[in-house]
């Protein structure tokens, strides 16, 4: 259980609900940063009086200086600023919600300086996971996932050691486009795209879910976090997001977490492990629900999942090549550069005609990602 935190993404969906469960048992907010929002950012930053306080986007550190005259906080900018908040003395548990694979070297930053992870970045473990997990077990750091369908696993393993897992279960909502075929998807708008039927995020994570490619991102962490084999997870729509996810057992019995669907109970776990308190949400009702329904998924329609789990297979810089593609396609469609349905086929194409290589540092990350968004830029543009 912690008593300091400090969050990356402070001012998105799963960064508000961190302050509104660190407010509800006391945890101290020692650190906070955004990447564009600066009067979000200031808000948070005059409630909770942090120590540092970070905005990624350089270009608007200006704006940062001016909005938090007179707050005491020292005022960082960049990823040099991200990073700085990761190892700094007063920071006790990372939060790290931020988008993208720019939250991998705050990561390992933050493990290098011996802080544990919460971690809702799974770009993160999808890029780098190698990296993450062999530095974190190096210095017998823990990892605290925060996405719903990983902490659900997290606490169906407690008690229960990993050889007698069998497999998992990571359940999906399906995103809005549920039972649609491609032919059905060839028109999609934005707008579309954008109307999830459970979840409230970001745009980049909202399309993720709408073309499956969350759920491939998280087949991917779950290997990682987990120390699975691809065989070893089994992906189930469902689409009332109520069980969150399940492991199975060499003894065939199954193990579920449910709740509403409400970020905020996997990240007080995340903070509070292993203790459970009561937390500021709703709880469940079977008998609102009724019924649960559960489908397998369609690998045909949806090529980023289809996509990811075939990175996974190929292993090395596979998916960090998936994840960077699929960065620079969702950017271009939402700035309407390219069809719904391309993007799917820009990072499969980009697993296939890029070579996968070892990844034994940072450095081979960041060269894997730059050759997958050139990837698609080149494609795009012929």
């Amino acid at each position: 259980m912690t008593d300091r935190i400090a969050i990356l993404g402070s001012t998105g969906s799963i960064g508000t609900q961190a302050i509104a469960v660190a407010q509800a048992h006391g945890i101290r907010v020692t650190a906070l940063a955004a990447n564009t929002r600066v009067e979000e950012l200031v808000r948070q930053a005059r409630l909770l009086r942090p120590e540092l306080l970070c905005i990624a986007d350089e270009s608007r550190y200006s704006a940062l200086k001016e909005a938090a005259a007179g707050l005491g906080c020292r005022l960082l900018a960049g990823m040099d600023g991200l990073c700085e908040i990761a190892q700094h003395q007063s920071t006790g548990t990372l939060l790290n919600s931020v988008v993208g694979m720019v939250g991998l070297l705050p990561t390992l930053t933050a493990i290098a300086a011996n802080k544990p992870i919460a971690l809702a970045n799974k770009e993160t473990l999808v890029a780098g996971g190698a990296l993450v997990m062999s530095a974190a077990a190096e210095r017998g750091l823990p990892i605290y996932p925060i996405d719903s369908e990983h902490s659900a696993i997290f606490q169906c393993l407690q008690g229960n050691q990993q050889k007698q897992l069998k497999k998992i279960i990571l359940t999906a909502s399906g995103g809005p486009f549920f039972g649609k075929t491609k032919a059905e998807l060839a028109e999609t708008t934005v707008e579309q795209a954008l109307n999830h039927p459970n979840w409230s995020m970001g745009n980049k994570i909202t399309i993720d879910s709408a073309t499956l490619m969350n759920k491939g991102l998280e087949f991917i962490e779950a290997r990682w976090l987990f120390d699975l084999t691809p065989d070893q997870i089994e992906i189930v729509v469902h689409r009332q997001s109520v069980l969150h996810s399940a492991v199975v057992y060499q003894d065939e019995s199954m193990i579920g977490q449910m709740g509403v669907p409400d970020m905020k109970i996997p990240i007080q776990y995340a903070l509070l492990y292993p203790e459970r308190l009561p937390c500021p949400t709703k709880p469940l009702s079977l008998t609102d629900y009724g019924t649960l329904t559960f489908a397998k998924p369609d690998y045909d329609t949806f090529d980023c999942l289809t996509a990811c789990i075939r990175a996974s297979e190929i292993g090395g810089s596979a998916p960090a090549i998936a994840n960077g593609a699929n960065e620079a396609a969702v950017a271009a469609f939402l700035k309407r550069k390219i069809p719904f349905l391309r993007i799917g086929e820009l990072v499969a194409e980009s697993i296939e005609k890029i070579p996968s290589a070892p990844l034994r540092c940072y450095d081979d990350v960041v060269a894997a990602d730059r050759s997958a968004r050139e990837f698609v830029a080149a494609a795009i543009e012929s």
